[in-house]
């Protein structure tokens, strides 16, 4: 149950995309320029990321405030039912040490392959 862990949200950021950043300020009832500068930041690649951790839209009970509007990366993590798990292996493989789910599929593909 990620409620219980929602390590992804209290370590990473997901990328916010234009459509994201689009559909997350309108919910917020916030101009895209307002809630960039105040929740995003670019990062060394050049995606907007938040700019705290924990996520500033993670609840102290590790639910999501702008859940239904979460982010395009949030709603796939993680990645696990994807051609992520394959095709992406160094960010499967960082998503497995922070992840419990991601760590358990890796370790039950191991053991079939075994």
């Amino acid at each position: 149950n990620c409620l219980n862990c929602a390590n992804c949200c209290k370590n990473y950021s997901p990328r916010f995309k234009t459509p994201d950043i689009r559909r997350v300020s309108k919910y917020l009832r916030m101009k895209e320029g307002d809630f960039i500068e105040t929740y995003l930041r670019l990062d060394e690649e050049g995606d907007y990321v938040v700019r705290t951790k924990p996520c500033p839209f993670l609840g102290a009970d590790n639910a999501c405030s702008i859940y239904d509007q979460r982010p395009s990366d949030c709603a796939r993590f993680p990645y696990t039912d994807e051609d992520v798990l394959y095709k992406r292996q160094a960010l499967t493989l960082k998503n497995s040490s922070f992840c419990p789910i991601v760590y358990y599929v890796l370790e039950k593909l191991r053991m079939v392959e075994g």
